[in-house]
């Protein structure tokens, strides 16, 4: 919301307990001098606020290119540090002087908060995932995790939900928003929730400088050398990544938001490089999560989301299609409808030359045939401006398939050049699978 120079975020939300939580927290922060947006103002019956509005980047977009590569540059990396640098300040000043009873759902991090995480998982996960295992010694294991999560805790804020979704850029720092979930806890959580969050791809090396760089922010309030606090962390990363599944699969089962099934590949990455060192205090527990390891997830209700292979950085799969019109446009047969359709009938037809007509639109005489008028290069120069956005958008997105079609008389010239010339564009300029099938040519090729 604008007037003159001024803009303003209105918040409308059903629960007034979860918006008492936001302003209550964000007025305690702001006393402490901490980067979160002001209140400005309130509705009497607590349904609606405004709050300062803190721009339009986001951490999440500002490492883009290094989450998709997983390469990240010096200046992403440092955008990485700074905000966890910033987090004890958020934890230990935030924490003083807090009003615990006004967080929402619950007032700290216990026993209850555990069983939950570790049942969403269970249920909403494990199971549907069709593991079998036993519920009575999987759950013994889960006792003694509880009591070795529980050991330590504080007056210190929990954030629940750090990652680089809820934090935004303004002036090149970290401003913190969406922390209305915040409870009294223990510091690595949120770290475990930032450092190892699924879609993120961070190396072990970056992980490391990550930790280190919290560890060098933490010792004015809490000094710990670097093997306890990694020994005190490693319960916390299982928990998170465990409550991260539980939570991609209840979104992308129960409510068919494929996304989340696309993250379901990069959350299980780093369930195995957990599971690198043996879980001997939870045995059980330890050959369970191998099994789901093992199995992929690939199985049973999660057959739409693919594992990611090492070498694809995302789960998209952009499948290319030439066919001929008179023989129908081809099936979508991963059940997502369909997608773009081209008709390239508009361009000259090679076809109607004798001496193109035992030829095909990857056969060199017809490549130049197609190309000498500049007409297929206007016109594929349009297709990759849709194409592009189109699959940059599905990246981020965590989706799994794109279909493009590309039709002509025949199936056989201007259909076939263009479907190749788009695959190769597509396998060229992102790291995705590209299927490409000239149907009518009865042949296929992954790119």
């Amino acid at each position: 919301m604008s007037g003159g120079r001024t803009t303003l975020i209105g918040v409308i939300g059903t629960s007034v307990e979860e918006n008492r939580a936001f302003t209550t927290i964000a007025r305690h922060f702001q006393s402490k001098g901490l980067r979160v947006p002001g209140v400005v103002a309130e509705s009497e019956d607590g349904t609606a606020y405004l709050q300062e509005d803190l721009g339009r980047i986001v951490l999440f977009d500002r490492v883009a290119r290094g989450r998709e590569s997983g390469c990240y540059s010096q200046e992403e990396k440092e955008l990485l540090k700074e905000t966890i640098a910033y987090l004890p300040r958020i934890q230990f000043l935030g924490g003083k002087g807090m009003d615990w009873s006004v967080c929402y759902p619950q007032e700290a991090f216990d026993a209850r908060m555990v069983d939950f995480d570790l049942n969403y998982f269970k249920y909403c996960f494990l199971k549907p995932a069709g593991v079998e295992f036993n519920e009575n010694l999987l759950q013994n294991d889960f006792e003694l995790f509880k009591e070795d999560l529980l050991e330590d805790s504080g007056e210190t804020f929990l954030y629940r939900d750090f990652q680089a979704r809820n934090v935004m850029i303004k002036d090149g720092q970290p401003w913190f928003i969406d922390f209305q979930g915040g409870r009294k806890g223990p510091i690595y959580y949120d770290v475990a929730s930032f450092v190892w969050q699924a879609r993120s791809r961070f190396s072990p090396e970056l992980k490391d400088e990550l930790i280190d760089r919290y560890l060098e922010a933490l010792r004015p309030f809490r000094p710990m050398d670097g093997e306890t606090f990694r020994r005190k962390l490693k319960p916390f990363v299982l928990l998170r990544t465990l409550q991260v599944l539980g939570a991609y699969g209840f979104r992308g089962y129960v409510e068919r938001k494929t996304a989340f099934l696309g993250s379901i590949p990069f959350a299980l990455q780093n369930l195995r490089e957990i599971l690198q060192e043996p879980l001997t205090r939870y045995p059980y527990l330890d050959k369970t999560l191998r099994k789901l390891c093992e199995r992929g997830a690939t199985q049973g209700v999660f057959s739409a989301c693919e594992t990611r292979k090492k070498d694809e950085p995302t789960p998209l799969q952009v499948t290319v299609y030439s066919f001929s019109y008179k023989k129908g446009i081809p099936e979508d047969t991963s059940g997502n409808g369909g997608g773009y359709v081209f008709d390239c009938r508009a361009i000259h037809n090679p076809g109607r030359y004798e001496q193109y007509k035992s030829l095909c639109g990857t056969d060199e005489p017809v490549i130049r045939f197609l190309e000498e008028s500049g007409e297929t290069a206007a016109f594929l120069e349009s297709v990759y401006r849709l194409v592009d956005a189109h699959t940059q958008r599905y990246i981020e997105r965590g989706f799994s398939h794109l279909q493009l079609c590309f039709g002509c008389t025949g199936g056989q010239h201007r259909s076939v050049y263009c479907a190749q010339h788009t695959a190769e564009h597509i396998a060229e300029k992102f790291k995705v699978k590209v299927v490409l099938r000239h149907r009518e040519q009865q042949r296929e090729q992954i790119l």
